[in-house]
């Protein structure tokens, strides 16, 4: 039950003054600019644009700002502006095949077509602080554009990279990628969904889903709490062009370009009495640069695939409704975070309940010691 507040308007009002000026900090230092955040900051904006639905760097940069650092209230402030903005349409599916690749790794071959990308990574360092990022940058410090690799953006030498399970594909080693049926994708964003759901309605929900949470249930998988502990087939980070049919025109006009994560894990099957063994798969998508986001999605994706694939149910990352409807980290903040709001009338109604109950229990074990003295 909710229950409306009055009053404590000044008191209000003061809060987002002295919240202004928290946010703000020390004014004796300079304040971080948008582009600071969007440059120096790029996986904490990488999230806000991800799980808030929105690829907008300025923006998701603005909210972090806003948020103080604060990545699910920044996420919270994009979907909010989201729902603001009209809606011309819908983009044709992105073709990750064409992605000019910045980060490509597999952990299945060592010696892939077009080769492993190590790209910018924290794989493969220290957990040590660095205190030297503590200082001011010195002057010889050398460009991050000029030192980044540039894997398929060559002209005079294209790099193909075929994926990974397109090369198990060709042994038939793993199940076909699902077929387009040409129907219209649910749209989470404008619909109730009901349960069951379509793999499309899954993939949807999983990719706005909390990064922690679904890092959870996808560790739990490999536990033991969903048998499933898979190979990473490839993780593919880059550019992928965003391309609108406009009906009006009658022909397919280029967006420019988004960057995303793609994950396809390998999971053993022992298959059916109808289909031989063979490898599936775990699928996630995901705006920005986020990897463990990804790769969680995608352990999660495949633990829910157990009915289609004939397998035992008996975990909570199996059971689609629980791991769907809690994932939405704006719904769970907003669910959770409102206990902090007045319910006054309601304790009181509690309150009442609870004193009354006592008097009653007080009143009945006296009667009881009574009876039992006058026996």
């Amino acid at each position: 039950m909710y229950v409306a507040a009055k009053g404590g308007e000044k008191a209000i009002r003061n809060a987002h003054a002295l919240l202004a000026k928290r946010r703000r900090g020390n004014r004796n230092l300079p304040s971080i600019s948008l582009a600071q955040i969007a440059q120096q900051l790029t996986l904490a904006v990488d999230r806000v644009m991800a799980e808030g639905s929105l690829y907008d760097v300025e923006l998701a940069a603005l909210a972090v700002k806003q948020a103080r650092g604060d990545l699910i209230e920044a996420i919270f402030l994009i979907r909010a502006f989201r729902t603001t903005l009209p809606r011309f349409g819908y983009a044709k599916a992105l073709d990750t095949a064409e992605m000019l690749v910045r980060r490509r790794v597999s952990a299945t071959y060592k010696d892939l077509p077009g080769g492993q990308l190590l790209g910018p990574t924290f794989d493969y360092t220290h957990r040590l602080l660095d205190t030297s990022l503590g200082v001011a940058d010195p002057a010889n410090e050398v460009d991050d554009q000029a030192s980044e690799a540039k894997p398929a953006d060559d002209a005079a030498a294209p790099v193909s990279m075929p994926r990974v399970t397109d090369l198990l594909g060709q042994e038939g080693l793993i199940e076909g990628a699902p077929a387009d049926d040409g129907s219209e994708p649910f749209d989470i964003t404008r619909a109730p969904v009901s349960y069951p759901v379509d793999r499309s309605t899954r993939l949807q929900t999983l990719a706005r889903g909390d990064e922690g949470y679904l890092l959870a249930l996808g560790y739990s998988t490999q536990r033991g709490y969903g048998r499933s502990h898979p190979f990473v087939g490839e993780i593919r980070f880059g550019d992928v062009e965003v391309i609108f049919e406009a009906p009006e025109l009658g022909f397919e006009v280029s967006l420019g370009t988004v960057q995303v994560t793609e994950c396809q894990s390998v999971n053993q099957f022992k298959g059916t009495a109808t289909t031989a063994p063979q490898f599936t798969r775990g699928y996630g998508l995901v705006f920005g640069q986020c990897e463990r986001k990804a790769l969680s999605m995608a352990l999660v994706e495949r633990a829910l695939r157990w009915e289609e694939l004939g397998e035992e149910r008996g975990a909570p990352a199996q059971d689609e409704e629980f791991v769907l409807s809690h994932c939405d980290n704006v719904q769970a903040t907003g669910f959770v975070e409102h206990l902090k709001l007045p319910h006054y009338v309601d304790f009181q109604a509690e309150l009442d309940l609870v004193r009354r109950m006592r008097a009653e229990h007080e009143e009945s074990r006296r009667a009881a010691d009574m009876k039992e003295a006058a026996e």
